[in-house]
């Protein structure tokens, strides 16, 4: 009994990090306080704007766009301007707690919040969904060829266009949509 108490906590404390449904709730908060005490350690405040921006982000659970992050603050704070937005954004990003992804400009939550090691993001090019993988070997060895090449990586990110299983499951799903772009650059 006492074992499973300790597992429990346990599970609790990890929350945050892999479960977007389940106990959203608490590893929301948990998150949210997580980032705060990043914030102040840097010296700097999640003011309640950035806090609010970044809560929205965690709810989603995958990539959204900015103007729907301003139409969600709207519908809280009506008189919010882009620009308030956009600096939130900003700072959220310069604090490692966010992630831009540039191939549907949209932008979604540091898969670790603050420890963030930037893995290499898959994205869902449909729904926005996105999976960060850890894997540093294959990511340093990536990198290594770009350098190799002659390159360097603009900014951390490496990301992978995709489409996520639940697209591609609706896709089959739907008879009408099996033209591919192959088939339709050939008609």
């Amino acid at each position: 009994m006492h074992g499973e108490a300790h597992d429990h906590a346990h599970d609790h404390g990890h929350a945050h990090a892999h479960s977007h449904d389940g106990a959203q709730g608490a590893s929301l908060e948990s998150a949210l306080a997580m980032a705060e005490a990043y914030c102040r350690e840097r010296g700097e405040k999640l003011t309640p704007i950035r806090r609010k921006v970044l809560e929205l982000l965690l709810a989603s659970g995958r990539a959204t766009k900015a103007y729907s992050l301003l139409d969600e603050m709207r519908q809280i704070h009506p008189g919010s301007a882009p620009p308030t937005v956009y600096r939130a954004l900003d700072f959220l990003l310069s604090a490692g707690l966010i992630h831009r992804i540039e191939s549907i400009n949209a932008f979604a939550v540091c898969h670790d919040l603050t420890q963030c090691q930037h893995g290499i993001l898959v994205v869902c090019q449909q729904c926005g969904n996105v999976t960060e993988l850890h894997e540093p070997k294959l990511r340093q060895a990536l990198v290594t060829q770009i350098e190799a090449a002659g390159y360097r990586l603009a900014g951390d990110g490496i990301e992978l266009k995709g489409l996520c299983a639940q697209c591609q499951a609706s896709q089959a799903a739907q008879p009408g949509s099996a033209a591919t772009p192959e088939a339709a650059a050939h008609s």
